[in-house]
């Protein structure tokens, strides 16, 4: 009987058996190491503080990738019972008990442990920009009373102040690109068309834009390694309530009593008071003398007299440059597609002409239709749903809007389907308020980050199979061993 040596196959075995382990815990250690940790969160507040009335928007973002590569987007939004802070100009104390509401939700919203880190931010737009140039004292208390009420929180506030008009427009520009992912990727922008209460204001890149021809209406960034030549302008009281103010003190300038309106409903009847319709900057210089307290205003529902009414408020001769929008306002020529937000699509989505297969012509014809339609057969289908003001405002509202985009801007029937009417974009509202805070946080580089070589899944691949050679490798460097193992004399 021949004797098995056992040597050689416990080396083969124990060499093996290291082998395995040496492979099971480099797989280990690359999984261990690059495993996805729980995703942490950090956040920013912005309150948007309009001339009609204030919102509170929280956003947040992945806490790792801060000042990086994070998608920052919006977790809650809150409007603000009440009008706009510039309407407490008598009683500015009430501007700030007016956001203690909204900042109690934003309590609850961002994590206790995150309060203290979070940046708080207020930014006032046309309603204050108004009340500043009518009475700076008076916008002064109301900015007093609302830092102290926000300094009551446990965030940290980062202070409140005026925006331009400039910069409101170019902020907007950057949320409708950024959550449209189309700075990071590089792709075309998208226009911006921003409508508030007291003003207006349009941004966008174009390349046969001469900025040496009216660098008060440029904005230069680098974005993400890419330059941008932004056009932005802002047409203060050209809001739709303050251009509404416009409108009417258009038609009361000889003081009447009575005024039959083609932007209101036949059949609509309401009273206004003089000194209330003058009370703002944009109109208060066209007060007429003598004027009674009062007038009646009452509704015709006249689309085409109604535009006349519109073009009215703005000067389309009055160009010192290549080319003007209105008012003397240096615009070069439209490029690629808009976003159009705020009132735009509040408006045309009551109105359901936000669909941009819609024709102009559709669009005024059906608008005309709408303005035509009796007070009392529109109040009967939205009484209840919307409040009185807006319902009998709308068809002035659309006439404003669609004389505003073609005659004011320049769209044109093959144009016109380019404007995307939106309320959000992925989720977060389009508005200023997101590359405000995008802005003044850093988030988003001027230069495009450095990309990881591998994703999490494909360095544990990589690592797995060349273990996994190694391992092959040391099995057949033990192939010389072998044959010897197998040529051993064995004992009977």
């Amino acid at each position: 009987m021949k004797e098995k040596n056992p040597w050689h196959t416990s080396v083969t075995i124990i060499i093996t058996v290291i082998g395995v382990i040496a492979i099971v815990a480099l797989v280990t250690v690359a999984v261990l190491q690059n495993r996805p940790v729980p995703q942490k969160y950090k956040y920013g507040i912005v309150l948007d503080a309009g001339s009609s009335h204030t919102a509170l928007y929280i956003y947040e973002w992945p806490a790792e990738k801060d000042n990086n590569t994070g998608r920052v987007e919006q977790k809650h939004s809150c409007k603000v019972t009440g009008k706009g802070i510039s309407s407490y100009a008598a009683e500015p104390e009430k501007a700030g008990m007016s956001l203690t509401e909204c900042m109690r939700e934003a309590e609850m919203q961002v994590p206790t442990k995150r309060h203290h880190e979070t940046p708080l931010y207020l930014g006032a737009t046309a309603g204050m920009r108004l009340l500043n140039m009518e009475n700076s004292l008076a916008s002064d208390k109301v900015f007093q009373a609302v830092e102290k009420a926000l300094q009551s929180f446990p965030f940290s506030y980062q202070g409140a102040r005026i925006l331009s008009g400039q910069e409101e427009g170019a902020f907007g520009w950057v949320t409708v690109n950024y959550l449209d992912d189309r700075l990071k990727q590089g792709l075309e922008t998208t226009g911006a068309l921003d409508l508030g209460g007291a003003s207006t204001q349009i941004s966008f890149v174009s390349r046969n834009y001469d900025i040496s021809e009216s660098t008060s209406n440029s904005v230069t960034f680098r974005l993400y390694g890419n330059d941008y030549n932004l056009y932005t302008h802002s047409f203060l009281c050209y809001g739709k309530d303050q251009v509404l103010r416009m409108a009417l003190a258009h038609q009361t300038q000889l003081g009447p009593m009575k005024i039959s309106d083609p932007c209101f409903h036949p059949g609509y009847s309401g009273k206004r008071n003089y000194t209330s319709l003058y009370d703002s900057p944009c109109v208060l210089h066209r007060k007429p003398e003598n004027a009674p307290a009062d007038f009646n205003h009452t509704g015709e529902g006249n689309f085409s007299q109604c535009q006349e009414v519109v073009r009215s408020l703005f000067n389309f001769t009055a160009c010192k440059y290549s080319r003007c929008s209105f008012n003397g306002v240096f615009q070069p020529p439209l490029q690629g597609p808009f976003g159009a937000f705020s009132a735009y699509y509040f408006v045309m989505n009551f109105l359901n002409l936000t669909h941009t297969s819609i024709p102009l012509e559709t669009i005024k014809k059906n608008l005309a239709s709408y303005c035509a339609t009796p007070w009392n057969q529109i109040k009967k289908q939205h009484l209840g749903k919307v409040k009185v003001k807006y319902l009998a405002e709308y068809c002035f509202s659309g006439t404003y809007i669609l004389t505003l985009l073609t005659e004011g801007y320049g769209f044109t029937s093959e144009t016109f389907s380019n404007i995307k009417f939106i309320k959000e974009i992925k989720g977060s509202d389009a508005g200023w308020t997101l590359g405000y805070m995008l802005n003044l946080t850093n988030m988003i580089p001027a230069e495009a980050p450095d990309s990881p070589p591998l994703p999490h899944a494909g360095y544990v691949s990589i690592v797995t199979v060349i273990a996994l050679m190694l391992f092959i490798l040391l099995i057949l460097s033990l192939r010389p061993i072998w044959p010897r193992c197998s040529k051993q004399p064995q004992i009977v």
